[in-house]
């Protein structure tokens, strides 16, 4: 839903940082480890060199797929038609500028691709006057921009306009959001940009009907929004079943007489206690699209479980052949998708277990689903992705991947289903799978030829358990040989709904820290990667817990935990433990740094925050106007507690702070605050700044020069010995 309405300002805060045995001492390997002796250490330079794809999208009658790949820096648009889906450039860019090729969108016959070109979609917020990231210093202001080129590259592409979120109707007709509103242009290029129509709200959410003659949209209005339809200049525009709730993802039925989406509460009501969770109920409902007259088909209980899923595609609301509803829910505490009836009626679980749905794909003809999950027959499936295949007949799932390798973001096809693959070693590719048969195709663009995956390390799958009893899991990376006494570090990652996973990530971000820790584990460290409480992937009660982030800070006790886990490896020098992380890792990196300086002796604080405060007020604009308070101070007092800035007095580790200044995600002032504290405190820190970069750093040259900032820094501080 954007994330509007379907959470609290104070879980918006935490989830805007854009994956065995068990000892009293902090825990043992959950399976023995045999560490296979890799080839020669690659250089940094190489293992970042990994090819990365990314926004897989099959054609809407399927028979064609199209995705960016990201090679140093260097974006391509891809496709490939079926039958034998021979991969063809589209684009054909060198530089490493930081503009990013995203929302790929197909015309419907698939002869068309349709994408934007620059920006960032990592959850950043805008900069003051709108203006979009300029990542490598041009002195010429870049835009968002919207291209389009054949799907089979037959001519180069062309701009079309400047703005964001295209999509495109079966006539062919393409409307796009700027300036929080719908515009439109010709798809050949010809004739100028203009608005399509004029709504008060803040537009978003593009859907054309089946037949491409009326479009839906969601108007946000800030405490409330509707869901609009737009049929031409000469009608006026319909609200679907207008009222003081948030309504988003509008989703047409195969006829094109009715919209389904999702309704929760406005903002408004009495002020949600900050330092507890409250339950955000929410509802499907189903609207003639040309009346207006909706009502609830199915509503979720009050419970917490039964809150609107902060996860991938959140509600992820699709309409099903057979008159059918489908939606992700987490009533039964994990990530599951339920099949409900247009019209109203039971609801029916279609994929229980104990796992996660992650990112879901529908058939063409919406008579099957296939989905990622954290399942599978191989041991620790829980920390990968494979492929299932669900008909909607009543069958159970059937899997359609298996093994120690990853296979996530289906996209499906008509006759295959293509998805990104990846391993404990081989980073990501496309491949497809057809129905019916054995086997898979995989595309090789040649980027991936001479990458060093003989040099890296498998890592390994180990459980400890914290203070307070909880399992926590981990991703062990270490290499035979060297020092019979290695440097320990601990990896913390971002999100923090985020889980870090037995192999290369779909998130370039995670796969860009995958690459560090395998550069690491090469050059005579040991390095565990800590899925700490608030993650993903085992569960909605571990991604809730309570008292964490700046409710107090619960899931530091799982960073101090895999501490002691790391001390306790007989390879491991118990007095060389370092921390590193970004985001929500780096705010834990500062927060063990600030805090137990006697086990961390060093560290490496990407973008962190520093003051929990501070940032809740970017959030909650500072106290509540109204009369009712809540529990706003009382919370600001337990945020500040669970700051690292609150502790620096018992700070002496020294930090290498690495940060862009155009950081939207969190603010640069949180570096820049912390560096002051410290220089005053006499700590030793030392600073990376890359002026005009943002959260998630969008060059290439960028990653490698903080990525080798970081592990120089380690191996100084950490006396390491590759």
């Amino acid at each position: 839903m954007g994330g509007r309405a379907y959470r609290s300002m104070a879980s918006a805060a935490v989830l805007a940082l854009a994956g065995g045995l068990t000892l009293a001492c902090g825990g043992a390997l959950a399976a023995e480890t045999h560490p296979q002796a890799p080839a020669s250490p690659a250089s940094l330079k190489a293992i970042l060199g990994y090819p990365f794809q990314t926004n897989l999208v099959a054609a809407p009658k399927g028979g064609a797929i199209a995705w960016v790949e990201v090679v140093r820096g260097v974006r391509n648009v891809w496709a490939a038609k079926g039958p034998d889906y021979k991969p063809v450039e589209i684009t054909h860019e060198t530089a490493d500028d930081g503009q990013e090729l995203q929302d790929l969108v197909f015309s419907p016959d698939g002869t068309r691709l349709v994408w934007v070109r620059g920006g960032d979609h990592d959850a950043n917020w805008p900069a003051e006057g709108g203006l979009a990231p300029d990542p490598d210093s041009s002195p010429t202001e870049p835009k968002l921009q919207i291209w389009t080129a054949p799907s089979d590259g037959s001519s180069a592409p062309i701009k079309l306009a400047d703005g964001d979120a295209p999509a495109v109707s079966e006539g062919g007709k393409l409307a796009f959001i700027k300036d929080h509103q719908v515009w439109t242009a010709s798809l050949d290029g010809k004739g100028e940009a203009h608005r399509l129509f004029f709504d008060r709200g803040s537009d978003e959410s593009l859907v054309w009907s089946p037949k491409g003659e009326a479009l839906a949209f969601v108007s946000d209005r800030g405490d409330h929004g509707f869901i609009g339809v737009y049929r031409g200049e000469a009608a006026p525009l319909i609200y679907l079943a207008p009222s003081t709730g948030m309504d988003d993802q509008p989703r047409w039925s195969p006829d094109g007489t009715r919209i389904a989406f999702v309704r929760a509460p406005g903002d408004g009501g009495p002020p949600e206690p900050i330092l507890t969770e409250s339950p955000h109920p929410w509802a499907i409902w189903v609207a003639d699209a040309t009346s207006g007259k909706g009502a609830a088909v199915w509503a979720s209980g009050k419970g917490l479980r039964d809150s609107y899923p902060e996860v991938e595609g959140q509600a992820n609301l699709h309409w099903a052949a057979g008159d059918r509803l489908i939606f992700l829910s987490e009533q039964d505490g994990w990530e599951h998708l339920y099949e409900v009836p247009a019209a109203g009626g039971p609801q029916k679980l279609l994929t229980p277990g104990d796992f996660m749905v992650e990112h879901i794909s529908f058939s063409p003809d919406g008579t099957r689903i296939v989905y990622d999950a954290n399942t599978g027959d191989a041991p620790h499936d829980l920390e990968r992705r494979h492929l299932f295949g669900l008909a909607l007949d009543g069958s159970a799932p059937v899997p359609l991947t298996r093994g120690e390798g990853l296979e996530y973001e289906p996209a499906s096809a008509g006759d295959a289903v293509a998805f990104v693959e990846a391993g404990p070693r081989e980073p990501t590719r496309i491949a497809v799978i057809r129905h019916g048969q054995q086997g898979r195709q995989t595309f090789s663009t040649g980027a991936g030829a001479d990458y060093p995956t003989a040099s890296l390390v498998t890592p390994t799958a180990v459980t400890f358990t914290s203070a307070d009893g909880l399992t926590i899991h981990g991703d062990l990376f270490e290499a035979p040989g060297g020092a019979a006494k290695k440097p320990g570090v601990i990896f913390v990652h971002g999100g923090p709904p985020r889980q870090m996973l037995l192999g290369w990530s779909y998130m370039d971000y995670y796969s860009n820290a995958y690459a560090v820790n395998e550069y690491l584990a090469t050059h005579g460290f040991v390095v565990l990667s800590v899925n700490y409480r608030l993650g993903i992937g085992y569960g909605r009660d571990f991604q809730h817990p309570a008292h964490a982030g700046f409710r107090g800070a619960s899931e530091y006790q799982d960073v101090q935990a895999g501490a002691k886990f790391l001390q306790a490896l007989p390879e491991v020098d118990p007095k060389r433990i370092g921390i590193w992380g970004g985001s929500y890792g780096g705010y834990l990196t500062a927060l063990a740094l600030a805090r137990n300086s006697d086990v961390f002796k060093a560290g490496v604080d990407f973008h962190g925050v520093h003051d929990w405060p501070d940032e809740m007020n970017k959030y909650m604009g500072g106290p509540p106007k109204r009369y009712e308070q809540g529990d706003y101070f009382a919370a600001r007092d337990v945020a500040w507690k669970a700051s690292p800035d609150a502790d620096i007095a018992t700070w002496t580790s020294p930090v290498l702070l690495i940060q862009g200044d155009d950081d939207r995600n969190v603010m640069f002032h949180q570096t820049v605050d912390l560096a002051r504290r410290l220089q005053e405190k006499g700590v030793s820190y030392e600073e990376f700044v890359i002026p005009n970069e943002i959260h998630g750093f969008l060059r290439y040259q960028s990653w490698l020069d903080a990525d080798t900032a970081t592990a120089d820094y380690l191996t100084r501080k950490l006396d390491a010995t590759p």
